[in-house]
């Protein structure tokens, strides 16, 4: 099972630091490729507005 990133996202950067098999993409809001994500919950551990979750 996936992350997620909801609306509450920032795009402040500090998951993408994070994120050992590079599985989160910039934009406005940050999006989670499901298929290369391996749940591991890095991203949702340092993310500072508890916008990851899974999914």
């Amino acid at each position: 099972m996936a992350y997620v990133i909801s609306e509450d996202c920032i795009a402040c950067g500090t998951c993408i630091d994070e994120c050992p098999v590079n599985a989160i993409a910039e934009g406005e809001i940050y999006v989670i490729d499901p298929d290369t994500c391996t749940d591991c919950g890095t991203c949702a551990d340092v993310c500072p507005t508890s916008a990851i979750s899974p999914a």
